[in-house]
């Protein structure tokens, strides 16, 4: 059996010393496995943004152990978790997150020139990129010249240019109407079905979370319900 991608074993996380105290996530146990399509859901102060946070090796645990891939993270330091996030993890976010004043592409490179990849290499791995989320061609234009739907679409590509093995999606469509919120979360899907990636999504919408195969449900900061979703949005039966 290989190693599961994620393992949180008896997380906390508090914020706040003494009477001010605050304990956000309250002795968290999920595995993830490789491959997975997870959704993370509950309501205001449940503990998704301190989860979340901690998934993606900007915060560590307050106690409790957080293993990727095996690896225990709380035992990384600051530069070790940047290294971490840098070559292994990708992130979407509600609010897009693109530079203005510069094009789809340059954006897209951006992680790789924190990377210190060559010019060329940017340029092919950014074009790449903005093909497999329908965006070929559409490099040279500014987030002002695209659609709210376009700009995710951009910002995806760049959490995939550098092909991680996790994908987090923090309410990637909060800021879409119906139908663009529909067409990322096909993309997400479909990234997660043919390339493989391990998509952990962060909702407060069930109807985005109906497109993972396994909804997780956090309450008080800690883990209320884990279900398979045995028919998932937007895949298309029999696909793998």
């Amino acid at each position: 059996m290989s190693e599961p991608l994620i393992v949180l074993s008896g997380v906390t996380r508090t914020f706040g010393t003494g009477a001010a105290a605050f304990q956000a996530l309250r002795g968290v146990d999920l595995t993830i496995e490789e491959g997975e399509f997870v959704a993370i859901m509950g309501p205001s102060g449940s503990g998704k943004s301190s989860m979340m946070n901690i998934l993606g090796c900007l915060d560590t645990p307050s106690g409790g152990s957080y293993r990727f891939r095996g690896l225990r993270v709380e035992d990384l330091n600051r530069d070790q978790r940047a290294l971490l996030r840098r070559h292994a993890l990708g992130f979407v976010f509600q609010g897009f997150n693109l530079l203005a004043r510069t094009s789809a592409q340059e954006n897209v490179e951006l992680p790789l020139l924190y990377r210190g990849e060559t010019v060329e290499a940017r340029h092919d791995a950014a074009r790449a990129a903005l093909a497999a989320v329908g965006l070929e061609g559409w490099g040279h234009h500014s987030p002002a010249e695209l659609s709210g739907g376009q700009q995710q679409r951009v910002a995806i590509a760049r959490a995939l240019v550098t092909n991680p093995s996790l994908l987090l999606a923090d309410e990637p469509t909060g800021n879409l109407d119906t139908e663009r919120s529909r067409e990322i979360m096909d993309l997400l899907v479909a990234l997660n079905r043919d390339k493989g990636i391990t998509v952990v999504m962060v909702t407060h919408e069930s109807d985005m979370a109906a497109y993972a195969r396994r909804i997780v449900r956090l309450v008080d900061g800690k883990v209320e319900s884990d279900i398979r979703n045995a028919a998932p949005a937007g895949v298309v039966p029999g696909a793998h």
